[in-house]
């Protein structure tokens, strides 16, 4: 790299709001809400306000799989947050997640309502309120719980890092795309290992593990995300993509994979769920 072309950090950082690519419309470097609108409410005690990303679509293959199991005070109202409209930001929605990130639920079924943010900690909650998806042993339930921080924690060196400078940044840069192909590979290879050995991540028991990090590496070996799968030679990673191949098959995954989903085929797309027969 040329000494004119290097970039030299100043000495305190301020805000170029025009700078960042695809999604610099809704990247702030301040919290809290930017318009007064509450969120709408449906006829379920779960609401769901969310967007068929791939944090969102962990917690509606959830849904879909603890109502495929026969769990009907699962049933839930799916409402769809636009993230490029700035949805997010809304005085209702920051209420429930003051983090402003889909997906975020209410709970109503109780006393007073419970507010639920971060996918995986909704993931646990149903888990937990259903008895389903998450081993009951403390040796099971650890390691669903260990894998599920793993991929609260790694999926941001694959989305933010890789997709974003790989496919979203607003010029190619051989550095970032490098260092976080790099990454990418290696999360893929420690999830191959581990699927070398086992149905499913924690072992015989498909588990809100499994349902955590199928849309997100799940989606990239079967070349959902990205258009990356030939630059990551992802059809290297026998085990991950036989494991993504059965969950891919499973009816409440593809079910969950629909809700809050706006584009694509036409036949994949429920912009809104309100009840199970929406998508029928």
């Amino acid at each position: 790299m040329s000494e004119e072309k290097q970039y030299i950090p100043p000495r305190v950082w301020t805000w170029d709001n025009k700078s960042g690519g695809k999604f610099a419309n809704i990247n702030r470097p301040i919290a809290g809400p930017t318009h007064e609108k509450d969120l709408p409410k449906g006829k379920h005690p779960l609401q769901l306000y969310s967007l068929a990303t791939p944090n969102g679509v962990k917690v509606t293959i959830c849904l879909e799989e603890l109502l495929a199991l026969g769990k009907t005070r699962a049933e839930y109202d799916a409402w769809l947050i636009e993230i490029t409209e700035g949805d997010q930001f809304s005085s209702g929605f920051v209420e429930v997640n003051p983090n402003s990130k889909i997906p975020a639920m209410v709970d109503y079924s109780g006393k007073s309502p419970i507010r639920i943010f971060e996918s995986g900690s909704i993931l646990f909650y149903l888990a937990e309120k259903f008895g389903a998806f998450l081993p009951t042993d403390p040796a099971g339930k650890t390691e669903c719980m260990s894998w599920l921080f793993w991929q609260m924690g790694s999926a941001p060196y694959l989305g933010g890092g890789f997709g974003h400078f790989y496919a979203y940044a607003p010029e190619k840069l051989e550095y970032p795309i490098n260092r976080f192909a790099m990454e990418a590979k290696r999360q893929l290879d420690v999830l191959d290992r581990n699927l070398a050995e086992r149905r499913f991540m924690c072992g015989d028991e498909y588990s809100i593990a499994d349902m955590a990090i199928f849309p997100w590496y799940g989606a990239m070996v079967l070349g959902r995300i990205y258009d990356a799968a030939e630059f990551l030679d992802v059809k290297t990673y026998t085990h991950l993509t036989r494991w993504a191949q059965e969950i891919d098959e499973r009816p409440a995954v593809k079910r969950g994979r629909r809700v809050n989903r706006t584009w694509g085929e036409e036949e994949l797309q429920l912009a809104e769920r309100h009840d199970a027969s929406d998508l029928d």
